[in-house]
């Protein structure tokens, strides 16, 4: 029995010998570190703003009727689609058309007293021409007898003289010389007369003017009450969808009552708050994606059609604004949208996670694996995202496997064990 045990004794004893030696000889080095790896891979990297922004209609008009008066009509109702110039809504002008009427009786008897005055013109004219032609006829031909009752009395006064007429012959020479002298002056006195008379032509024409004058005045002013009474008619000045109606059939309207709202709709404007320092990102031009969470599952595209120069009042943001198509009238006004807008984009970049990269003293490095060994190899990092870093060092190439979880005691040359592992970076 006691060799037996003392045999059961040396084997295990031995046992234990063999095992502690097998152990020592296993142990070179701390065990490998478990870590977790990507693939570097080229690909695009960008970075992107995200701004808020608001729909708001392309044109938007509260409408109120020129004119004073009670509306006889409204003949649109809210969401009723319009074109531009349709008929909207209509204000009493039965005053206004009685004064019409009136002013056109006045037109017609302004414009029959003008025509009347125009014809007499021509009329005065020639009969003052007619009268200053007769009264030049008339003293010149009394002049010539004026000369021969002359001669005649001068003659008969020689004969006279030598006794070859009588006294009652040289009277009545002297008679008819003086009564030829009396004419001949009357005739004078006529012809200043008819002179004269030229000047009422003038003074005709003058009234003719002054008739023609008021005809017009009689015309203005019915043309100011068409123009009123085409005031009491509310047209759409653009096509669009009624939003609003603010008064209905029989209330007294005025040019300060709105009457309706009318917005257009089929294209919109997208007007996005920019703040100070994103403003370098944004021009005229620049492509935008935008949602909203009105519209689900929906995404839209566009360019920034302009950026104003100032800021909003009270901020430090700027609005841009975009002029977005809107078909189906999907997008409504005061409607929230989210907008993206890329600020750098590098093509064809390596790019790793973004955990891979570390900051040290040296500068940003990445570990990568290299025959089951961790090596440092120091990067140039371009753009990051929230999840990737692009990279440039010619030994990180598309398909390196770098390090993305880095415990504590990696270092450089640490034995690694990859416990996940061969993802590529995106």
């Amino acid at each position: 029995m006691l060799y037996r045990f003392l045999a059961i004794a040396a084997v295990v004893f031995a046992a234990a010998l063999a095992g502690c030696g097998g152990r020592g000889q296993a142990q070179h080095g701390p065990p490998p570190l478990n870590v977790d790896t990507a693939m570097a891979a080229r690909r695009d990297i960008a970075t992107f703003l995200s701004l808020d922004g608001q729909v708001a209609p392309l044109h938007q008009s509260t409408l109120a009727v020129q004119q004073a008066g009670p509306l006889v009509g409204i003949y649109v109702n809210e969401g009723d689609r319009v074109s531009a110039g349709q008929l909207l809504a209509k204000v009493d002008d039965s005053n206004l058309s009685a004064q019409l009427a009136q002013q056109e009786a006045i037109i017609a008897q302004a414009a029959a007293h003008a025509r009347s005055s125009e014809l007499n013109v021509p009329l005065t004219q020639q009969q003052t021409i007619g009268g200053v032609a007769t009264a030049q006829t008339t003293l010149q031909s009394d002049k010539a007898a004026l000369a021969n009752a002359q001669l005649t009395y001068n003659q008969n006064a020689t004969l006279f003289r030598q006794g070859y007429v009588s006294q009652a012959a040289l009277e009545s020479a002297r008679a008819s010389y003086v009564a030829a002298q009396q004419k001949v002056q009357n005739d004078a006195a006529a012809l200043v007369t008819a002179q004269s008379n030229t000047g009422q032509t003038q003074v005709q024409a003058a009234t003719a003017q002054s008739d023609r004058a008021a005809a017009a005045s009689a015309q203005a002013a019915a043309h100011a009450l068409e123009i009123q009474i085409g005031q009491t008619s509310l047209y759409a000045p653009f096509g669009g969808v009624i939003t609003q109606r603010l008064l209905d059939p029989g209330a007294q309207s005025t040019p300060q009552t709105p009457v309706l709202q009318l917005s257009q709709v089929d294209v919109v404007y997208i007007n996005i708050n920019v703040p100070d320092e994103d403003l370098g990102y944004v021009h005229p031009g620049t492509p935008v994606t935008f949602a909203t969470s009105s519209l689900a599952g929906r995404s839209f595209r566009g360019t920034i059609s302009d950026v104003n120069a100032v800021p909003t009042q009270g901020t430090l943001s700027y609005r841009a604004r975009m002029r977005q198509p809107n078909p189906g009238d999907l997008l409504r006004g005061g409607m929230l949208v989210s907008v993206t807008i890329q600020k750098e984009r590098h093509p064809g970049a390596i790019v790793v996670p973004r955990s891979a990269v570390a900051q040290t003293e040296r500068g940003n490095s990445v570990f990568i694996v290299q025959d089951n060994k961790a090596k440092e190899v120091p990067v140039v990092v371009g753009i990051q995202t929230d999840t990737l870093s692009e990279v440039r060092s010619p030994q990180i190439t598309p398909g390196t496997q770098v390090i993305t979880t880095r415990p504590d005691a990696l270092q450089n040359g640490s034995v690694v064990a990859v416990s996940s592992g061969g993802r590529v970076a995106h």
